[in-house]
Formats: C-alpha cells, sequence, structure tokens
C-alpha cells in the first residue's frame, strides 16, 4: 500500500504526462505482480463495490475523531472530499501495518460479508494502521469512488515502458470483461496471445472537434456521415457467438437483445464498429427513447417494443477473421456494404450512409440540417485513413452543429472535488416564471479558475442559507447555458432535462429580469425534444 499510495502522490502533485508515465512505469517495474494488476484495474475504472454507506464512515470516523457531528459535516463541507476530510480529522496511526494494495483490497472485499459491528471494527483498525495518504485510498476504495486523472492511454504508455512490449497491443489485451479476479498479471500483460478472449473488443479511433475546413484540402478526398446521438459500441461476433461493448469497456450484450440475431446473418470473424440508436420507421428516435433503456440489465418487452434499437453500422474491423484495421477507409466501406447488403431489411443493422457533397459548401448547408433528422452533425473521414487506436489528430473529425443556449439564474452553489474541493464549481440554475424562478438543469464546467474563484469569494460573502454542502445564493448572476438537446422529464420541476448542460459564459452584462423564462423553454422543448 505504502508503493500504490507513493504512486498516487507522484500522479497527483503533477499535471505533465511524462512524469504520470515515468511514475506508472517505474511502478510496474517493481510492484508485485498482484498490486500491478489491481493498479491497472483501479485506474481503468474495474474498482471494488462499495462496502459501506457514507453515512456510517462520517458517523465512525466523527466517534473516532472526537468531534461533535456538526463540526464534521462543517470539515467536510470546506474540505469537499468524504475521504480526504476522513483522512485529514482523524488521530494519526498508532500501528505501522506495512501490507501490499492486494492485501487491502481483500480486506475490504471481505469487510462486506460481515456484521455491522465486526464491519466497523475492521474499519477502525485499518484507520489506526494507516498514514494519512494510505487512509484516504482506504477509505476511497471503501465507498467505490476511488478515481484518479490517469487515461487507459496513458497506463498503455507506461506499461510499454516497463514491458517493452508495443502500445498498440497492450492496448488490446486490456480491452474486455477482464477482472482481477478472473486475470493474473501474467495472463494478461505477459502471456503472448492477446485475442485468446474470443469476446475481447478493438481499440475505439476518436476523433477531433473541427474548427476549420480550410486545412483539410479536396473534398474528394473525405467521406461525410452523419454523427448520430446514440451509444458508441463494437458488434463482436466469434465463436458463434456475440458481444456488445461500448467505448468506456463496458459489456452491453444484454442490455440491446434485438441484436443477438445478427449473429445469424453476419459471418463468424466479424467485428463491426457503430452507433447503438433507438430506431423506428426507418428514423433514429430521441437519445431520451434509449436512455430509457441504459443501465438495464434486463428490458422489459414495453420497453423493447417503445425503443427498438440497431446498429448504425460505420465501420469493420475484422472481415472473415482477419484484423483489416491497416486498410484503407473505402476498402473497409465496401466490406462494410458487402455485410449489410447479405443481411435481410429486418435485420436490426444499417450502414451509416456517406453524404454527398462537391465543395465544402455543400457539406456547410448539409450540416445545417443536422438538428432536423435528430443528428448532431457530421463525422469527416479521409477515404485512405487506416482504422487507429485512441484519439489521433488528421484523419478523423467531428463536424459538430453549434450548441443550444439558454440564460439563467445560479441559485444554488456546491463546492466541487479534488483539486477543485476548495472552490465552489458546482451550480443549479433556473430560469423566470413570472416572480418566481424554477430550477431546471447544473452544470460544473466551461468558465475559467479566476472566475470559479471569483464566484467562490462571492458565494462566501453572500450564502443565504445552508443544506448540508450546498449554499443557497440570491439571484444575482446569469450565465449562458449550452446544451447539445432537451426533453421532457416529469422528475424535474421545470418539465425538461438537458442534454450535455454546460456555461458557455458568464453574462455580467445581463440583468436577471433579462434572463430567460419556463416559456423559453418549452418552446425548445416543443422544437427541439
Amino acid at each position: 500500500m505504502k508503493d500504490f499510495a507513493t504512486l498516487f502522490t507522484r500522479i497527483d502533485e503533477s499535471t505533465k504526462t511524462t512524469v504520470k508515465t515515468a511514475a506508472l512505469a517505474d511502478y510496474f517495474r517493481t510492484a508485485e505482480p498482484s498490486d500491478k494488476l489491481w493498479t491497472i484495474a483501479l485506474f481503468t475504472g474495474r474498482r471494488p463495490k462499495r462496502t459501506i454507506t457514507a453515512t456510517r464512515l462520517r458517523e465512525w470516523a466523527a466517534e473516532v475523531a472526537g468531534l461533535p457531528d456538526w463540526l464534521f459535516e462543517e470539515s467536510y463541507s470546506i474540505v469537499g472530499d468524504l475521504a480526504e476530510t476522513i483522512a485529514l480529522v482523524l488521530p494519526p496511526a498508532e500501528e505501522d501495518d506495512d501490507q501490499s494494495l492486494t492485501y487491502w483490497i481483500n480486506r475490504i472485499k471481505a469487510l462486506s460479508g460481515m456484521d455491522e459491528d465486526d464491519r466497523k471494527a475492521g474499519i477502525l483498525q485499518a484507520w489506526n494502521s494507516l498514514p494519512t495518504t494510505q487512509r484516504f485510498l482506504f477509505t476511497k476504495l471503501l465507498t467505490g469512488g476511488f478515481r484518479i486523472g490517469v487515461s487507459a492511454k496513458l497506463i498503455t504508455r507506461a506499461l510499454a515502458h516497463a514491458t517493452g512490449q508495443p502500445e498498440a497491443e497492450l492496448t488490446h489485451k486490456l480491452m474486455g470483461n477482464w477482472t482481477p479476479d478472473t486475470a493474473t498479471w501474467e495472463s494478461l500483460i505477459e502471456a503472448d496471445d492477446p485475442t485468446a478472449d474470443l469476446s475481447r473488443p478493438y481499440p475505439f479511433y476518436l476523433a477531433y472537434q473541427l474548427d476549420s475546413l480550410d486545412d483539410l484540402g479536396a473534398p474528394s478526398d473525405w467521406n461525410a456521415e452523419r454523427k448520430w446521438d446514440g451509444i458508441r459500441g463494437q458488434l463482436i461476433i466469434r465463436g458463434g457467438e456475440h458481444h456488445l461493448w461500448s467505448r468506456g469497456e463496458d459489456l452491453m450484450t444484454d442490455r440491446f437483445p434485438e441484436l443477438a440475431q445478427l449473429k445469424d446473418y453476419l459471418p463468424d470473424g466479424t467485428v463491426i464498429d457503430g452507433e447503438i440508436l433507438a430506431f423506428a420507421d426507418e428514423k433514429p428516435l430521441s437519445f431520451n427513447a434509449l436512455q430509457k433503456r441504459i443501465g438495464r440489465k434486463t428490458v422489459p418487452r414495453k420497453l423493447l417494443k417503445e425503443a427498438p434499437v440497431i446498429l448504425m453500422a460505420y465501420d469493420v474491423l475484422e472481415y472473415e477473421g482477419q484484423d483489416i484495421r491497416d486498410t484503407a477507409l473505402h476498402e473497409r466501406r465496401n466490406h462494410l456494404k458487402a455485410l449489410i447488403n447479405h443481411a435481410p431489411p429486418e435485420a436490426p443493422i444499417r450502414l451509416s450512409e456517406a453524404v454527398d457533397f462537391t465543395s465544402w459548401d455543400d457539406l456547410a448547408k448539409a450540416r445545417e440540417q443536422s438538428r432536423e433528422i435528430g443528428a448532431e452533425g457530421l463525422m469527416l473521414k479521409r477515404l485512405d485513413s487506416p482504422y487507429l487506436s485512441g484519439r489521433k489528430r488528421g484523419d478523423w473529425w467531428k463536424w459538430k452543429i453549434d450548441p443550444l443556449t439558454i440564460d439563467a439564474v445560479m441559485i444554488y452553489a456546491q463546492a466541487g472535488h479534488g483539486r477543485r474541493a476548495n472552490l465552489f464549481t458546482d451550480y443549479t440554475f433556473a430560469v423566470r416564471a413570472g416572480n418566481d424562478l424554477v430550477p431546471f438543469t447544473k452544470a460544473y464546467s466551461g468558465l475559467t479558475d479566476a472566475e470559479f474563484r471569483e464566484i467562490t469569494a462571492w458565494v462566501r460573502k453572500n450564502t443565504l442559507q445552508k443544506f448540508g454542502p450546498v449554499r443557497q445564493v440570491p439571484p444575482t448572476h446569469v450565465f449562458e447555458i449550452a446544451f447539445e438537446g432537451i426533453q421532457a422529464s416529469p422528475r424535474h420541476k421545470s418539465g425538461v432535462a438537458l442534454r450535455f448542460p454546460r456555461m458557455a459564459r458568464w453574462r455580467k452584462d445581463k440583468p436577471v429580469d433579462e434572463a430567460n423564462t419556463l416559456d423559453d423553454l418549452k418552446e425548445m422543448l416543443a422544437t427541439y425534444g
């Protein structure tokens, strides 16, 4: 645990990719194999489930620290992170239990099967055995909330430095439905056959946002497609079975059972990249329809009927059992067309059709039609481009339409997390409804650090009421809120929910009585919902 805490500190204290890569590579060269495997798992989101509620941890930490509940809660609201608060307020450890990361994770897993008294005794004993940083990490793992600013790309780069293996090969090894309970360091990283698991997907190729057409050259060098608002997915058909993976390495096979029939129409040794869309009458439904199915492991018959899905196929990565990612896009699309043409019309798969254009002006006009047909914009892909791994600049671009915007009033503020734990960065916004303000969305990104500091100082001086970590503030400041979509929502007082809301700018020039109204929101809903 000491080595893991040292690694965490080195990564947390730097914003430089080279420093983080070096820290990880050093760790992967020297740590115990089981600890290395758990570190990869934790850094790629495969963390243990929550063992204990935050309420119990707060009670027990306040008790051990000898603090009244109100003082612990006030400390928590200032620090902004429960595990960090606990690590700081507890008295110094009286023991020195220098055990491995794997040991402590196994202890945490064992706690979940104990009664509350034994669980409490185990947690208090751990707190009394660990210094501050290790105690913080232990508590994070207890809550299931461990996260760190390390990308999968950085992990594979560090592993490449430590093991001498190619990054692309390591990226492929880390994909799939493995956990430290089902794999070992030897089988996952050091074994020679990275394709032993027939369900394993390929790393996704990601596009950059396009800001200008000026540097793209001739339009004839490019393929354009609609950018649909669904869930990016990779369909794998191998060994007579099918598997469906999200871009975030989430196995979604059971959530979309209607796609199972594709293994009857597509040959073994096929891997297709595409977008999962709610789809009816040969057109996409809103993301709101698809969202009802997200997170469900079983889908009731009624929902299958209300929101049927298809795979809008963009690309084929494996054809006739061969990895064809190095071939040109126009060749891969020819293979993809052949595969889809072989399937009957009722099969839940469609080809992402190319958008016809001969000039960039033609393409700009096509982009302007996106919102009318339920698309987010366009994808531009160079016709001779291979299918790469991760986000690469040059061959693939996303040209999204401009977001919708509305001017709203901030009415609540809450502290952020991590490096923003001492700043109020999470805000609740409202629109006007007569003499009232109706809350309709939250947002926490889009402003500069300087603006966040300025708002934080204002919030501290102008708090009207406190509700735990949330501060009510006077309705004084107007912000322009940008968002990608809007849909009806009976769960919200406003009756609407926004997709990807963020703060576009702080409207210091606009008084509250010029902010938008609830009627404006409802008009947007009627137009774009």
